[in-house]
Order: C-alpha cells, then structure tokens, then sequence
C-alpha cells in the first residue's frame, strides 16, 4: 500500500451535541415525533423482545387531545372510578407537596429541595403496578410513588426539615427518603447505583424463588453512568425480574438529553442490545403509564425477565433548588412541551367520564393545599433546619454496625455522648 500524507486527512474533532434552542431563542419541538393516541399496538405479555423493536422508537398514547381514553393498551386498565379519582387526587398532593416545600427552600426552613413538577403522572401512576412487598429503587424525583402508596406526608416534612421525627435522623440529604415497609429503598445521592441494587435485588429475589419483583429508576443523564450498563447486562443474562424505568425529562442538571443518549435514537433503544424488551411510553398520560407499567410487572411475574421503560416527559421547573434553568433554556420551553401537563390531561378525561367537574377540581385544590399547609405547620412546630428539636448527634454513630467497633465507642464518647 501506498504510503499516504498526514496533510491529506483533515484534522480530527469530537462532536459535542448541542439542544436546538438556547436562552433567548425560540422553543422548537417539531422533531419530538407524537404518534396518534391509541395508535401503537399493545403485544401479547409473552412476546419475544426482537418481535416489538419498533416500540422503542414510538410513544405509547392513551389519552387522546379530545381527553378520551383510546386504543389497546386502555382496554383491559379496569380502574374504579375511586381508583381514578385517588389517581388525580395523588398528583395533586404531590403538586401541593412541591410547592410548599419549595417556599420552605426559598424561606431558609431546608437545605435543599427538588420538585416533580410536569413529571407527576409517572410515580404516581406507576404504583398501580406493583403489589405489597415490591420493591422501587428510585431517584430524588418519584416522590410520588410514596405519596400514591400513603406513606405519611408529614414524615416526608420532617426528613426535608431534618427535625427530631425525621425518620432518617438528619443523616441524609432532604429528600432522599427511605422506608423499606412502603417498598422505597434507600435513594443514594451517587447517581446511578440503585439501578444495578435493583437488578441484584431482583435476582436475589428469583434465586430465594419468592414472587416479589423490584423497578429501577434512573433519569436521562445517568444513563451515562457504568452502573446503568452494568444492570443492563446482569438483568438481560440473568432474566431478572425488574422494570428498568428510565425517566426522560429531556435534561439533566444542565445538559440536554443529546450527551447521555449518544448515538442511540432513543434510550430505550439501549435496551436493544441487550435482548430486553423495550417500550417508550407518555410520561404525562397517567392511563399510559399505569398500562405499561402493568404489561412490564405482568412480564416479571411470569418469569419472562426484565422490561425497560422509557417515559417521554419534561421537567418543568428547575433540577433543584441550586438550579437556574433560565441560564440553559428558554423561558418558554415548559410551556411548549407537545405533551402538556399531566394533571390537566387527566383532570380533562375524568370530566369527559362523567365522574368529576371543574367546581370539584376547584375545590380539592383548595382542600389538598389546606391539608398540605396545616400538615406543613405540624412539622414546622416540631422543628426546621435553624430552629426547634433536631436529632441528637449521639445518632451520627448508630444504626451502621450491630456491634459498635471500639473506634467509633471512643469517637462518641470524647464527643460527648
């Protein structure tokens, strides 16, 4: 072979996606394609993963624009009117929740806040999915699937204000609940590591031959992480029985979803790869979420393996409290997002069933935020980050060894305890 000159290559660059509007510019979301509500086939449970490859790139839709519930993957949902009611009332709570404790942010009461805003359809819808025992390995922002499973909102206040009832004691961040009876493990402030704590806990589960089931979850930008690829690899070899749920809010921190997809179309078309059926679904259509998120659980159960989810969604308000998304975005973004909001789509289909009203929906948003607040006064009284009751700092040392090794018995000692 001929020897060829390094002059006749251009040099090399890396390509660094880029989101289609900054600041200032205008919202665009023509590319976002939004298959017809009712519009995607619905498989049979036992399908073979290569047979439904194209559901990786489509939008499962139930709740068409007119608020009607259509196409396959709505027959069968069998929801009571109570359930779908306790449905709206969930996502209002939890819409109520976030913006009392975001004031309580702003006011100094906590350290730091992080809301669900335009995202409330998935973790509340999702529970509807799961049975007692289950177990959720989920991020800072599925808040929701405490609150649809009654787990007590003013134990959540007090962990956010790290008062003396917080059930965590003040030793982890503000809205990283744990409670093992309400299936919510530990959330991890490292991203990404619940997801392969997930798949083991689902092994561990099969291997002990009992029939609980356990859902992963990660956002969009910790895909990137090695542990989001590792769970894959350990639950397609394994057959684990686990929902791999990927909420897609179209940003992480500051980055659009462009750096962690790479060259993937979509990220539930990681899951391809690796033989797992995958399934994209409308984060903001409540009946959506609830019917795919039964298709997968029904598949656990069954022993047929593991299911990856992708949930198209977006997130309305900013990452956290520490976050400005003026600074990356345009102002007007949230508003344009195609999918509209999750609470008003559901609202508009109960009304179009016949079994609530704009007056009622009116009145439980009084009396929701009304519980909220007196709820929110309770933790308050107890106590806040710079005021009232905190945890002891004997608890610093406990609830880490059944035994207390000696070095920790002195640290205690000489700090006083």
């Amino acid at each position: 072979m001929g020897e060829t000159r390094q002059e006749e290559f251009p040099p090399l660059g890396l390509n660094v996606p880029e989101p289609e509007v900054r600041p200032g510019g205008q919202p665009d979301f023509s590319k976002v394609q939004i298959p017809k509500a009712g519009s995607v086939r619905r498989p049979p449970v036992e399908v073979d993963p290569e047979e439904i490859r194209d559901l990786a790139f489509t939008i499962i839709r139930v709740l068409n624009r007119d608020g009607q519930a259509v196409g396959p993957w709505a027959e069968g949902l069998a929801l009571e009117d109570e359930e779908l009611l306790k449905g709206l009332r969930d996502m209002m709570t939890l819409r109520a929740y976030d913006a009392r404790m975001l004031m309580a942010q702003r006011q100094q009461k906590t350290s730091f806040y992080m809301q669900h805003l335009g995202e409330e359809a998935i973790s509340c819808a999702f529970p509807l999915a799961l049975r007692q025992g289950d177990m959720n390995f989920p991020t800072y922002r599925q808040a929701g699937l405490l609150i649809a499973a009654g787990y007590p909102l003013s134990t959540m206040m007090n962990q956010v204000y790290s008062n003396e009832k917080d059930p965590l004691k003040g030793r982890q961040m503000p809205v990283l609940y744990s409670t093992k009876e309400f299936g919510f493990f530990s959330i991890s402030g490292n991203l990404a590591t619940q997801y392969i704590q997930a798949v083991g806990w689902a092994m561990a589960s099969a291997i002990s031959r009992d029939r609980k089931i356990s859902a992963a979850w990660i956002g969009d930008g910790s895909t990137a992480e090695s542990d989001f690829h590792a769970a894959l690899v350990f639950a397609s070899t394994y057959k684990a029985p686990v929902i791999l749920n990927i909420v897609n809010n179209q940003w992480a921190i500051s980055t659009f979803q462009g750096i962690a997809r790479g060259g993937a179309g979509t990220f539930a078309a990681r899951g391809l790869g690796f033989g797992i059926p995958a399934l994209r679904v409308d984060g903001n259509d409540y009946l959506a979420v609830c019917a795919v998120a039964r298709w997968a659980a029904e598949r656990a159960r069954r022993n047929l393996g593991p299911t990856l989810i992708e949930y198209v969604t977006y997130r309305a308000g900013g990452h956290s409290t520490s976050d400005d998304p003026s600074a990356y975005r345009p102002a007007e973004e949230s508003a344009a997002w195609p999918l509209g909001d999750p609470i008003l789509r559901f609202k508009n289909y109960l009304i179009g069933r016949g079994i609530w009203s704009e007056d009622r929906h009116a009145q439980a948003e009084a009396q929701i935020m009304a519980e909220v607040t007196q709820t929110q006064k309770e933790a308050e009284a107890i106590g806040t980050l710079h005021q009232g009751h905190h945890p002891s700092p004997r608890d610093m040392f406990e609830d880490v060894y059944a035994e207390m090794p000696p070095h920790l018995l002195r640290q205690r000692h000489e700090a006083g305890f």
